[in-house]
């Protein structure tokens, strides 16, 4: 904002980075599921392990805490007016 960025530049550059960051998370965590899927086979009831559903719901489900929980600290730091001395 000291530089003459609007506020909704802010918002927006700082979910920017939260959506390179969430998906780089999602794909190094469907990896790693796939990846222990024979480990937790046995600790499954109902569900295959490499289940498509299950695991679009959940990082569905991640992803909308995510966004929401960093979208509220942006929006916030956003309305907030800075002075030169402000910290």
């Amino acid at each position: 904002m000291a530089l003459g960025a609007s506020r909704a530049e802010i918002v927006e550059m700082i979910l920017r980075e939260t959506f390179v960051l969430l998906g780089l998370g999602i794909v190094i965590g469907i990896l790693a599921a796939l990846g222990a899927a024979r480990l937790i086979s046995s600790l499954l009831y109902g569900i295959a392990p490499n289940d498509p559903y299950t695991c679009g719901a959940v990082c569905a489900v991640l992803a909308g805490v995510a966004l929401v929980a960093c979208y509220i600290p942006a929006a916030r730091h956003a309305r907030r007016s800075h002075g030169p001395l402000e910290i």
